[in-house]
């Protein structure tokens, strides 16, 4: 039996915003705590049916706040994630470690129907990774609080809204070079985001719980290969230059000095490790619900935004008398 009501943090992203059209055209009522209800509300309010989306605004820590949400809702998704640390508290242990094994508590305490939790493919073997070791332990603690939980591990998720493909076509569309980190060669199977909000409503439908499942895309594509097939999406060459561990970890050092940076320590000694399917955990795939979307295909649906003359670039938009 598929819940009425879900409670949702990280309900602004691009996942998020994919998973709340998913559910409420689904008939799942949602409520979506945010920090800045100003800025985020108009975004999230767009999602999904009318009336079917309440927008709470609460610090993710204020307890009481969100023992108050457990008591009127029977699931909780967590998509909430960073890529790098930030002040005021944004710490890699406090985002993914601290703040879900709160949530897994008062998931057991409320004894909600299940608790899943988004967490990242690839984090086991990366041990010297900040931001893996919060990973890893976050999904210890969960499984010690609420047994009944769900962990999904996603490789890279891209889409339109996505800061994965777009963060690159816009770099490649500007640089006349473009750095390749470990030769290019590190592995990943990218999860179009609807693959993964399909994902999620199956085990949502299924009640399907106690168990981590990893996420994947229906290939595996090196970093050099994605990078390739995105230079020929926008219709762009560039050279693709293998960069120096010392000079790569020293570009690290400054570009994490930025308020929003490229590239940080931790992030180029996670780029070390493939990201793609263990075989340790369930998949997708074994779920029966396999990835469905073409990387390729599904990057031309919005790479026009970075050629040069945008979506009628292409020779086919050209009139016969124009030719």
């Amino acid at each position: 039996m598929k819940p009425k009501n879900c409670l949702i943090f990280g309900g602004s992203g691009q996942i998020g915003r994919h998973l709340i059209r998913k559910l409420t055209k689904n008939n799942i009522a949602v409520t979506v705590v945010t920090r800045n209800i100003h800025q985020k509300s108009y975004i999230i309010k767009t999602q999904g049916n009318a009336g079917y989306i309440e927008i709470v605004e609460a610090n993710i820590y204020d307890e009481e706040k969100i023992r108050e949400l457990f008591s009127k809702t029977d699931l909780c998704i967590n998509l909430v994630g960073i890529l790098f640390e930030k002040k005021k508290g944004n710490t890699f242990y406090n985002i993914h470690t601290l703040f879900p094994s709160l949530l897994a508590k008062l998931a057991k305490e409320f004894k909600l129907k299940n608790f899943i939790h988004l967490s990242a493919l690839g984090i086991n073997e990366a041990k010297d990774s900040d931001y893996a070791k919060s990973k890893l332990e976050a999904e210890k603690n969960i499984l010690a609080n609420f047994p009944l939980s769900t962990i999904l591990r996603p490789s890279v998720v891209y889409s339109v809204d996505d800061n994965f493909t777009t963060s690159f076509m816009t770099l490649l569309s500007r640089l006349p070079f473009f750095p390749l980190y470990y030769s290019g060669q590190t592995k990943f199977m990218p999860i179009h985001c609807s693959d993964l909000t399909e994902i999620i409503y199956h085990v949502i439908s299924n009640n399907i719980n106690s168990n981590i499942i990893e996420c994947v895309g229906p290939e595996i594509i090196t970093f050099k290969n994605i990078i390739e097939r995105l230079l020929i999406s926008i219709d762009k060459k560039r050279i693709l230059l293998p960069m120096p561990l010392p000079l790569a970890t020293l570009s690290a050092k400054i570009f994490q000095l930025m308020p929003n940076p490229l590239l940080t320590e931790d992030q180029l000694r996670l780029l070390k490790y493939d990201n793609v399917l263990t075989y340790k955990y369930k998949s997708n795939f074994d779920l029966g619900v396999p990835s469905k979307r073409n990387f390729d295909e599904e990057v031309k649906k919005y790479s026009y935004m970075w050629r040069k003359g945008g979506q009628f670039s292409t020779e086919k938009y050209i009139s016969k008398e124009n030719k």
